[in-house]
């Protein structure tokens, strides 16, 4: 297992002691390691959007491709009894 050493400020320091002392991570190293897992997990999810997004901007859907929800969407308004 790799380690990783780093330097914070005291203000910083000070909200992970106190997040220990809450119980909500289990020490510094519990804090660092759930923040830079969820840093990674937001950028993953921020690439793959933007892939998304570049794929449909690079082949957009046409009227024919989406018609059919459109369709979907008239047939179950009109099908419910309001």
């Amino acid at each position: 297992m790799a380690q990783l050493v780093t330097r914070i400020d005291n203000d910083l320091a000070a909200s992970i002691d106190e997040l220990v002392a809450e119980g909500v991570v289990e020490s510094r190293s519990d804090a660092g390691r759930r923040g830079l897992h969820i840093l990674i997990e937001q950028i993953k999810r921020r690439r793959t959007a933007a892939a998304i997004v570049g794929g449909y901007r690079a082949h957009p859907q046409t009227d024919a491709e989406v018609a059919w929800a459109d369709e979907a969407t008239i047939r179950m308004i009109t099908q419910e009894q309001w």
